[in-house]
């Protein structure tokens, strides 16, 4: 009789060892996959143009000469239909923003340009999300 309260016992334990351990490793799979599955900013850069979908010209600094300069994105990960915003600031001060939308699914790429004016200086464009939340900044300067 012992020897059957002690099998019982023991099974009883592998039983909820295996429920615990299988809920905490349920739980480190969705944390992961729910991780993962967050919008990303893959590729952010600055260049003079965009061609076949990919930028040209990507460079940090560029000569005051340059009329217009285009802030390239590549997004991962996007849960839903949804809409960034590309903010362009000069020195510190926004100078332009626009909202482009990005669409549903594994990858989508898209641009916003900006017409220089000739003004120089330390520029800097932050991508953001709907909520006003940073996703990725990109510097470059005029000169």
């Amino acid at each position: 009789m012992k020897n059957r309260a002690r099998v019982m016992i023991a099974a009883v334990v592998v039983i909820l060892g295996g429920v615990v351990f299988s809920a905490f490793g349920q739980a480190k799979i969705e944390g992961a996959t729910k991780e993962a599955a967050g919008l990303a900013i893959a590729r952010a850069v600055v260049g003079t143009g965009v061609e076949n979908s990919e930028p040209v010209g990507a460079a940090e600094k560029f000569p005051a000469s340059t009329e217009k300069v285009y802030c390239f994105i590549e997004a991962t990960h996007i849960p839903k239909d949804m809409d960034v915003t590309f903010v362009w600031s000069l020195g510190g001060k926004e100078q332009f923003k626009i909202a482009l939308p990005l669409k549903m699914g594994p990858r989508w790429r898209t641009y916003a340009l900006k017409n220089l004016h000739g003004l120089k200086g330390d520029w800097k464009v932050e991508i953001k999300d709907a909520d006003g939340k940073l996703l990725k900044e990109v510097s470059f300067k005029v000169e």
